[in-house]
């Protein structure tokens, strides 16, 4: 991979740009809480040849979430819980959405 087509990636939401020192800071929380995270299996780092975790903006969205619901006192694992009951209902309602406008196409192809 060029150094042009690691930039393109920049945009992506999947791409794991950032490392566990930045992204902690970048959510409020320490270290230790991103590999909570990872142990309760909320978030999985990909990580780099050196072996170092690596974050994605989606992964931070998903963990600056959970941290919300610790520090309002929610137990890590019922927060990890919450977070992935409130992502899938989202990814839910995205389909739904995308159904009832397939389903209201006069041609439903073009509606996808």
């Amino acid at each position: 991979m060029t150094a042009d087509d690691s930039f393109g990636r920049l945009d992506d939401d999947d791409y794991p740009a950032y490392t566990m020192g930045r992204a902690a800071e970048m959510i409020g929380a320490t270290q230790g809480f991103l590999r909570s995270l990872g142990e309760a299996r909320l978030i999985t780092p990909l990580r780099s040849e050196g072996g170092h975790r690596r974050y994605s903006r989606y992964q931070l969205r998903i963990a600056a979430r959970a941290r919300e619901l610790v520090d309002q006192g929610t137990p890590i694992e019922a927060a990890c819980r919450i977070v992935i009951l409130e992502d899938q209902l989202e990814e839910a309602q995205r389909l739904n959405a995308e159904y009832r406008r397939a389903s209201e196409s006069p041609n439903p192809a073009d509606a996808l």
